[in-house]
């Protein structure tokens, strides 16, 4: 009998002001106050309340679980159990990691992409008290750089979509093992997309989950086969999701469940598959969507190399600024910011982080200079989350969200060093223009500073 795993990827961006660090009101998501509310409603309560999590593969995204911690404890603490009784049922938990910040992994430079793995390492061992075995690829962005980073920092597996793989796939949905370049291998789980795709965009059509899962099973070989999809595709997206969720989980299922971190524990891979550098799973042009632009939103995306560009150049003269800044004070200055999750987290204050790293005592000055330094890195690395380019139009809430953040940068980094990066950067950002509106990003960022407030605040 076939077995299946179905793997739910759980993310909402940190959609709190950069400035005040408090949540907007999304009109959109009314009644409820903004959008992570009202997926919380629809989606994250009722699956943990029905305790699926506990049969589901899963990752959630290091935003969502904070905020989850703070503004629905009850829930997150739900999730966090679930993974540790499958654990104590199946001797492997299943759960895994997510970068971050959802950035587009192979468009980030190795500092980022380290960062972002470490960043998201340091999130799930502080939830879930154990070291993960697998990460989530933001949009399943994937290069062999990539999979260097996560292996390197001790991560054993990822998942990834059968067109972003070449060779033998007899073995179903794997796992599979992927040569590095530096020697070795990383894992890979393969899902079906025909089989994903049918529960993210054409649940409302399926009928029975029992009855859709035994169709699309019958005749498998005695294999894994894996279906992978957004989380809030049951409950949020469709509002029958949650009881087509039941059905392939609760009793009476037509087939074996298994989470891919139990599953690869008794079925490690020995096929090996070439990977198909620079693809995702929602982008048939590759990394374009976040990058040159491409046909995968049907308007001009002009705009998304320019707002790129301006982020780029900025995070250059950041990292310089802090590099210079430190080099006398901060023993080991990248070290330093790696560990600045910890600020995030709760686990410890700015101040007292610098102090740490510090090759002598600090002053208070020089202690609160370094702070806004490495606070500014938080933002630099959040204006990369990849929704500021997943749609079509510059002027939407998403490429605000993502300006906020650079802007939040500029004003610590301005505060710290007396370095204004603010003219350099509005510059770079007046070549993106939206089509519908004609506004530019310089337009966005003038917005956004005319309603900033100055408070240092730092929230994950």
């Amino acid at each position: 009998m076939p077995t299946l795993a179905i793997h739910a990827h759980f993310y909402q961006p940190p959609r709190e002001d950069p400035f005040t660090g408090r949540m907007p009101v999304e009109p959109q998501a009314a009644p409820y106050h903004d959008f992570n509310e009202k997926i919380t409603a629809e989606c994250y309560r009722p699956i943990a309340e029905r305790g699926y999590f506990e049969q589901l593969s899963f990752n959630i995204g290091p935003t969502l679980a904070g905020w989850l911690s703070r503004q629905a404890p009850d829930v997150y603490q739900r999730i966090v159990d679930s993974d540790r009784r499958h654990a104590q049922l199946t001797g492997a938990g299943n759960a895994i990691a997510q970068p971050a910040h959802h950035t587009i992994l192979p468009l980030a430079r190795y500092r980022d992409k380290l960062m972002q793995v470490r960043w998201g390492i340091a999130s799930f061992r502080h939830r879930f008290g154990r070291m993960p075995r697998g990460m989530w690829l933001p949009e399943m962005a994937v290069d062999l750089p990539t999979l260097e980073v996560l292996s390197e920092e001790g991560l054993s597996f990822t998942v990834l979509s059968d067109h972003q793989v070449s060779g033998d796939l007899r073995a179903g949905s794997g796992p599979y093992r992927v040569r590095l370049p530096r020697g070795g291998y990383f894992a890979a789980f393969v899902r079906s997309t025909i089989l994903s795709d049918q529960i993210a965009f054409n649940l409302p059509h399926l009928g029975d989950g029992r009855r859709w899962a035994a169709d699309a099973l019958a005749g498998r070989p005695d294999q894994l086969a894996l279906v992978a999809t957004d989380g809030e595709t049951f409950g949020h997206h469709h509002t029958r999701g949650l009881d087509f969720l039941g059905a392939l989980l609760e009793d009476g299922k037509p087939c074996a469940v298994s989470a891919l971190a139990d599953y690869i524990r008794r079925h490690p891979p020995t096929i090996e598959v070439d990977i198909r550098e620079r693809t995702s799973w929602s982008c048939s042009h590759g990394m374009a969507r976040w990058d040159a632009g491409c046909g995968c939103t049907a308007s001009d995306t002009s705009w998304k190399p320019a707002l790129r560009s301006a982020f780029d150049l900025l995070a250059d003269e950041i990292d310089a600024i802090y590099l210079h800044e430190t080099r006398r004070l901060i023993e080991q200055p990248w070290r330093l910011i790696d560990e600045s999750i910890d600020v995030v987290l709760g686990l410890t204050d700015i101040r007292t982080l610098v102090e740490e790293h510090a090759r002598r005592t600090l002053q208070t000055g020089y202690a609160q200079h370094i702070g806004h330094l490495v606070k500014a890195h938080l933002h630099r690395q959040r204006m990369f989350t990849s929704c500021g380019w997943f749609f079509e139009d510059l002027d939407r809430f998403e490429p605000r969200y993502v300006i906020a953040n650079a802007a939040r940068a500029v004003q610590l980094v301005r505060q710290a060093a007396g370095i204004d990066l603010g003219p350099d950067l509005r510059a770079t950002l007046a070549a993106a223009r939206s089509l519908e509106s004609g506004i530019t990003g310089a337009d966005l960022y003038d917005e956004i500073i005319s309603r900033a407030e100055p408070l240092p605040v730092m929230t994950g």
